[in-house]
C-alpha cells in the first residue's frame, strides 16, 4: 500500500491554473523529491495535498481517500506539510510553539520531547526563547519539529533549505536524511535540486503546472536535460 497516491490533481486560482492533472505517489519508507523552478506549482501541489488549497482530483493517503477531507482531519491521520516560511509563532517559546502543535495533548508532547530534541539539541537548549529570536536555521528546526510532535507518517516539506546559509543548508539535509532513515516517509519540494536528489530514492520534475518523472534520483542525477535547467549553478 503506498503512503500517498495523488491522481489527477488540479488547483486553479480564480482564471489561472497553478496545477494541471498532477499524478505521483510516496511509498511506504520513501524519500521523493519535487525539483521545479519559482512559480512552477510545486507549492500548490503540497498544499492541495494537505487540504489547504481547493483541489480537484483524488489524494489517497494510507489507503484512505482523504480527498474531501479538512486539512485538520488529514494532520491528525498523520499528513503533516511543513510550509514555505516556517509560519512559526514568534511571541511564543519554543516549548509552546510545540505545544500548540500537540493540541494540548500533554502525554503527546512528554513522549515526543525526548526524540525531538535527541535530533535537535539546540531546541532543547532555547526551550524557553521566544520563536521569533531564533536563528533561521533554528527556526525551521521549530517548524520540522512542530510537524514532527505529531508523529506523521508522511512529512512533507516545502523548501525547507531556502533562505539559509550554506553551513545550515548542509545541516539541514543531514537532518532530513536522519528523518527519513529513522522510518518517516518525506515528500520534499526544493530548489536545491542536487542535494535533494542525493538524499532522495525518487523525484519528480514540475513545469508550468505539470508533474512528470517519477524515476530514481540516481536516474534523474545522471539525466544531462535536467543539468542545464536545475543542477547547473550547484556545486
Amino acid at each position: 500500500m503506498t503512503v500517498l497516491a495523488v491522481k489527477d490533481v488540479s488547483v486553479s486560482y480564480g482564471a489561472v491554473q497553478a496545477l494541471r492533472s498532477a499524478s505521483m505517489h510516496v511509498d511506504p519508507g520513501e524519500l521523493v523529491v519535487i525539483v521545479g523552478a519559482n512559480g512552477a506549482g510545486k507549492s500548490s501541489l503540497l498544499r492541495g495535498i494537505a487540504g489547504l488549497t481547493s483541489a480537484s482530483g483524488s489524494v489517497e493517503f494510507a489507503g484512505t481517500d482523504v480527498s474531501r477531507h479538512p486539512a485538520e482531519r488529514r494532520v491528525r491521520a498523520g499528513l503533516c506539510l511543513v510550509p514555505e516560511g516556517r509560519h512559526i509563532f514568534g511571541s511564543m517559546t519554543v516549548l509552546e510553539n510545540l505545544q500548540v502543535a500537540t493540541w494540548g495533548s500533554r502525554q503527546r508532547l512528554r513522549d515526543e520531547l525526548p526524540r525531538i530534541y535527541e535530533l535537535f539539541p539546540v531546541l532543547e537548549e532555547r526551550h524557553a526563547q521566544a520563536a521569533a529570536t531564533l536563528s533561521g536555521g533554528e527556526q525551521q528546526m521549530l517548524a520540522i519539529s512542530r510537524a514532527l510532535v505529531r508523529h506523521p507518517r508522511l512529512l512533507i516539506l516545502d523548501e525547507p533549505s531556502m533562505g539559509l546559509a550554506p553551513l545550515m543548508v548542509k545541516r539541514m539535509f543531514e537532518l532530513i536524511s536522519e528523518i527519513h532513515h529513522a522510518g518517516t516517509s518525506v515528500l520534499l519540494v526544493e530548489q536545491n535540486a542536487r542535494q535533494a536528489l542525493s538524499i532522495a530514492d525518487r523525484g519528480y520534475v514540475m513545469e508550468t503546472g505539470r508533474l512528470s518523472g517519477g524515476a530514481s534520483s540516481a536516474e534523474m542525477l545522471a539525466d544531462e536535460r535536467l543539468h542545464s535547467a536545475y543542477f547547473g549553478t550547484q556545486s
